[in-house]
């Protein structure tokens, strides 16, 4: 038997990886994974499942979802991408992340069945199909499946949900997925299924056509959760957590719901779970009103998650976030700006391929700005994020790895400021790790 880290050798140099090589790692079939499927006894037929896509929240919602499935007593697999530090974060039971064992065992059953076949799967058809694999060996009576890229060709699309949600649509990855809202969003309609119903977490005037006639064409019910719950009310509270009053269809329904997801934008993320549990419910999935409550308050300590506006530091303030594109950091702009600080110090890095100009725009000008690059070849070269800083009037100075950048930071930071480190999953990881 080969060790753990022979494995993850193999996995991460041997296999095209999307979120370190960008699209040469991207597959526009889902022939492998059909393939993989038929090698593995369909093992995504054994369980049941909710589907997550959207261009950003939908790892939230996903995690958000397990929590209260878990709290309402089922054993619940949960499948997330990327990870943050262990590639195992991806493939978690009840919170527990697949052992070691677990992850050699499947790659050397694949290995020894693809003598014959010469397959050559990309690492997220690998890892689909091990976390479906391992859902079903384990028996989960349910799993969470969060969309890797887009929805139609995503991998994880060869399930039958009880339920499909999209969280929203913004601009992100257009060189695969398209160059316009719409024609996003109609690859992210893509897991729309016959028949079952479909959650849209943040209804648009600009997308919501889309979903209406993919739902039409595909005889599937579909809901915005915004035009049922809305938040009417959010308190951020000193111990790191916050307090969300929900009102449906204009009459207050939940008061004082604790999250320890910090971050105003959860509130709509939250309503589209609201939703979609309250259609898990009518499917005859047995879950009150405790367990919702409970299952948002304790999303991290049920399900691990980490780096969405999660405060690791105080005096000065250290927050770290993994919005990466101009959607999200639409919301993390806005979500500084509600803060008092003396001083913003921002640790920013992003990847190459993603609309660089774009977000920078959104940015203040009025910050110190340390830019940096993640350990990962998609990286975006610091001095050149720099230049293409300058041109929009943001200004610092360019470090060559996240660490050197958030050690500056903190370094110039006073206790009244602020450190903001982000602009891509992968600074938050290496600043994690």
């Amino acid at each position: 038997m080969k060790s753990y880290s022979e494995i993850l050798d193999y996995l991460y140099s041997q296999l095209p990886m999307f979120q370190r090589t960008g699209a040469v790692a991207y597959k526009n079939t889902l022939e492998n994974t059909n393939a993989l499927d038929e090698m593995f006894n369909y093992p995504h037929r054994q369980f049941k499942t909710v589907h997550v896509a959207g261009t950003n929240g939908k790892g939230s919602v996903s995690h958000m979802l397990a929590s209260i499935l878990q709290e309402a007593g089922y054993r619940v697999g949960l499948y997330t991408s990327p990870h943050l530090i262990d590639f195992r974060e991806r493939i978690r039971i009840n919170g527990k992340m697949i052992s070691e064992e677990d992850v050699v065992s499947f790659v050397e059953r694949f290995q020894e069945m693809n003598k014959a076949r010469s397959m050559e799967p990309s690492f997220f058809e690998m890892t689909v199909a091990m976390a479906f694999d391992y859902f079903r060996n384990r028996r989960v009576d349910i799993g969470i499946i969060e969309v890797g890229l887009g929805g139609r060709l995503d991998s994880t699309n060869i399930i039958l949900p009880e339920v499909s949600v999209i969280t929203n649509i913004s601009l992100d990855h257009m060189a695969l997925l398209g160059n316009t809202i719409p024609v996003i969003a109609a690859e992210k309609a893509g897991i729309i299924k016959k028949q079952v119903p479909v959650v849209i977490s943040e209804s648009d005037d600009e997308y919501n056509f889309v979903f209406r006639m993919k739902a039409q064409e595909m005889g599937s019910p579909i809901v915005f959760a915004d035009q049922d719950y809305m938040v009417d009310h959010s308190t951020l509270l000193p111990e790191g957590k916050q307090i969300f009053n929900f009102s449906k269809q204009g009459r207050l329904l939940i008061t004082n719901m604790t999250s320890d997801l910090l971050g105003y934008y959860q509130g709509k993320n939250i309503a589209g779970v609201l939703k979609t549990v309250e259609i898990l419910t009518d499917q005859g999935w047995k879950i009150g009103r405790d367990n919702i409550c409970k299952g948002i308050e304790r999303v991290k300590q049920n399900t691990g998650l980490r780096g969405r506006w999660e405060i690791v530091g105080h005096h000065p303030e250290v927050i770290c976030d993994t919005g990466h594109n101009e959607g999200g950091i639409r919301l993390v702009v806005e979500q500084l700006s509600r803060m008092k600080a003396n001083k913003f110090h921002i640790v920013l890095g992003m990847v190459s391929d993603k609309d660089v100009d774009h977000v920078l725009k959104l940015l203040p000008t009025d910050a110190v700005y340390y830019f940096t690059q993640a350990g990962i070849p998609r990286a975006l070269d610091s001095n050149i994020l720099k230049r293409k800083a300058d041109v929009v009037g943001l200004h610092g100075r360019a470090f060559s790895s996240v660490k050197e950048a958030a050690n500056e930071a903190l370094r110039n930071a006073g206790t009244e400021d602020v450190v903001y480190i982000g602009g891509s999953t992968f600074v938050v990881a290496d600043y994690f790790s």
